[in-house]
């Protein structure tokens, strides 16, 4: 989507994408090898009773999702970072989830023309409807390459 497609309160939805077992461990080795992402059976024995993703492996799967549903095409280029991020439930093997993304903002910078900004809310759900991620990111728009 290009920028000017964005407007405040629209809301993009996409998924589902199907996490594996596999996934969760191949991730979790190489990022955040805790126990409760690497080991099934020591898991199956902690908290929550199982395996479960890192976060910022369910992070990367709603950019995934975001990137592919509203990104794809457009004049985007970077993000200055996240107002906030929050992993409300756990991930775990086989789950299904969608990402619903809603526009909070979108505006031009004063400072610096052709720079578009949109804050948007992250929020991705499981099978189930159940929230296991909410963030509110930032991403920035080159203007000048529409206008190119």
């Amino acid at each position: 989507m290009k920028f000017a497609e964005f407007s405040v309160g629209q809301v993009i939805e996409a998924g589902p994408y199907e996490v594996s077992e596999e996934e969760i461990v191949r991730f979790a080795t190489q990022y955040d090898p805790q126990w409760f992402h690497t080991d099934a059976s020591a898991a199956a024995k902690g908290r929550f009773e199982g395996l479960i993703a890192s976060g910022w492996h369910t992070c990367g799967i709603a950019m995934r999702l975001v990137a592919d549903a509203a990104l794809a095409g457009s004049e985007s280029f970077a993000s200055p970072g996240l107002a906030y991020v929050k992993w409300p439930h756990p991930v775990r093997p086989g789950d299904r989830l969608s990402v619903r993304a809603t526009v909070v903002e979108t505006r031009r910078s004063k400072g610096k023309a052709g720079l578009g900004i949109l804050r948007w809310r992250w929020q991705l759900f499981n099978q189930h409807g159940t929230e296991v991620l909410d963030l509110e990111a930032t991403s920035l728009f080159d203007l000048s390459v529409a206008a190119a």
